[in-house]
């Protein structure tokens, strides 16, 4: 009977007990599900940025990651496997993809101790403190270096071999980015198929790339599409803008309706895949974009197209929509570029591929609001607009008249005896125009331009007495923050009352369940002591 009752008291303590033990444990479940949560975002469609290094004076590796950090960009490619930077990449969330360039082929393709080396070097010296997702083999190496390509598929065998045995291969994807030109016939999208001469390379590819759960890389412009088709490709189904259904591109055989250019040019390589019997291999943008600057034959190189396109882009993939024919399937994509690369040879629109400059400013703003957090200098930093270096006088005094005059900008601040009036030069006085200009524009894409001789920056010019226009509006701004805040104050202390006050609800609570606990304890002794 006294075993019967010690159980029986055991169990009754034990329910009472064991809400207080699970309160004070922190739950699994909710762990598990934001773990999942982290992992299914990381699967979602992303957009990156390709950095290259053709650019004067670029950022150390330390100020490019932080650079990154603070533009919230999470995904970008290199052009090489440079230690420095992939190092600096370390235990931060930016996803990198390593390339081999095209000049280190022979010797990976021809050796796979080679290849097992150069993984070893750029791979697993750096990873997982560095989170590399891919590697690129070479770029564009069927179009631009054919006698390379008996070459590629051993070169990406190797280096797959070389993962599998450090155990990365179900980490990182191994593939090679290719030329748009690969693909013949391109529109409409279901008559497109693989050139034919490169089959022998291409058919090998989609089969590792099947077999590896790897995707096909594509470097894909619709700006040079547009180029080669003017008259035929209308500019504003090259740029993402919203059409009239009569101005959608059709395709006959399968009536599907193409709003834009890029998604027809995807759904040519996934009809070109189809040819070859491959229908599981996803498909990766490595590259688009569009030049904001360009020479008289480039006329719709301007500022105001790429940051149309580029913004446009964004919204694209982030809406998730997928293409005509595959729209269960978003293809993420890489923008080309990060910074504009001075350093390369002409055209002007080889080096003004950029979102930003050299020095970190933006060439443009993007427009993407209510697209994710992608590119904080969407309008979240203050900008100002001002005179470039190196432009010469004349030049200059021809664009402050315009300002002052047909700009309307307000000029009076840089009149005799005014606030910045001193230093009393044209390119001073051009710059507080430039900005005073740009801000009334609403910092539309395109105000800040001047016929090239103006730029955006971050940094305000401000000085002394002389406040420049997006200062003065800065200013305003905080004014009514303040202002709001002060309003505000008492509800936030109603509401920091009520959760005080519910805190302390909630303490006395739990002192009561405890208090109740140690008293039913006390009657449950005494009814166990007392005969039954």
């Amino acid at each position: 009977m006294a075993t019967s009752k010690l159980t029986l008291l055991i169990i009754i303590l034990s329910v009472f007990l064991s809400p207080v033990s699970q309160a004070e444990s922190p739950p699994l479940l909710p762990k598990i599900k934001q773990l999942q949560k982290a992992q299914n975002q990381d699967a979602q469609p992303f957009v990156g940025v390709n950095i290259g290094s053709d650019v004067s004076n670029l950022v150390s590796p330390s100020a490019l990651v932080s650079f990154l950090q603070v533009q919230k960009i999470s995904h970008i490619r290199i052009y090489d496997a440079d230690p420095d930077l992939l190092k600096a990449l370390a235990r931060t969330k930016i996803r990198v993809i390593v390339s081999v360039p095209n000049n280190q082929l022979l010797a990976i393709g021809s050796s796979n101790t080679t290849a097992a080396a150069w993984i070893g070097k750029n791979v697993v010296a750096f990873y997982p403190e560095t989170l590399i997702t891919a590697i690129a083999v070479g770029d564009e190496v069927l179009t631009t270096v054919p006698s390379s390509a008996p070459l590629l598929l051993p070169a990406i065998e190797g280096l797959y071999s070389a993962l599998v045995a450090a155990n990365l291969h179900t980490q990182i994807k191994i593939s090679t980015p290719h030329a748009a030109s690969i693909v013949l016939d391109p529109f409409p999208p279901s008559q497109a198929f693989f050139n034919q001469s490169l089959s022998f390379v291409v058919l090998p590819l989609l089969q590792f790339l099947s077999r590896t759960g790897s995707p096909l890389m594509m470097n894909l412009y619709p700006y040079y599409v547009f180029m080669q088709n003017k008259g035929v490709v209308p500019l504003d189904n090259s740029l993402f803008k919203p059409l009239t259904p009569s101005k959608e591109m059709v395709d006959p055989n399968t009536l599907l309706h193409y709003t834009n250019v890029l998604d027809a040019m995807i759904d040519a390589a996934y009809f070109s895949m189809k040819n070859f019997n491959v229908t599981d291999v996803p498909l990766l943008v490595t590259e688009s974009g569009w030049p904001s600057k360009g020479d008289s034959k480039e006329p719709y190189a301007t500022v105001d197209n790429a940051d149309t396109y580029n913004s446009n882009l964004i919204k694209h993939i982030l809406d998730r929509s997928g293409t005509p024919l595959r729209p269960e399937i978003t293809s993420s994509v890489y923008i080309y570029e990060l910074f504009n690369e001075d350093l390369r040879s002409p055209p002007v629109s080889e080096a003004n591929w950029g979102l930003f400059y050299g020095n970190s400013t933006p060439v443009y703003l993007l427009h993407v609001s209510g697209s994710g957090t992608f590119l904080a200098n969407d309008t979240t930093n203050q900008t100002y607009c001002v005179v470039m270096d190196g432009v010469d006088s004349k030049t200059l005094q021809a664009a402050l008249d315009w300002a002052c005059g047909p700009g309307r900008a307000n000029c009076s601040e840089i009149q005799p005896g005014e606030n910045c009036y001193q230093p009393n030069n044209v390119k001073n006085h051009a710059s507080y125009a430039f900005d005073s200009y740009y801000q009334k524009e609403g910092k539309a894409a395109g105000s800040c331009d001047f016929k090239g001789v103006a730029m955006i920056t971050t940094t305000d010019p401000s000085h002394g007495g002389c406040i420049y226009p997006g200062s003065k509006m800065v200013t305003n701004k905080t004014r009514q923050v303040v202002n709001s805040t002060v309003t505000s104050g008492a509800a936030d202390s109603v509401r920091f009352m009520v959760t005080l006050g519910s805190c302390r609800i909630s303490a006395i609570n739990k002192g009561l369940h405890v208090l109740v606990v140690i008293a039913f304890n006390i009657l449950l002794f005494i009814s166990f002591m007392a005969p039954w």
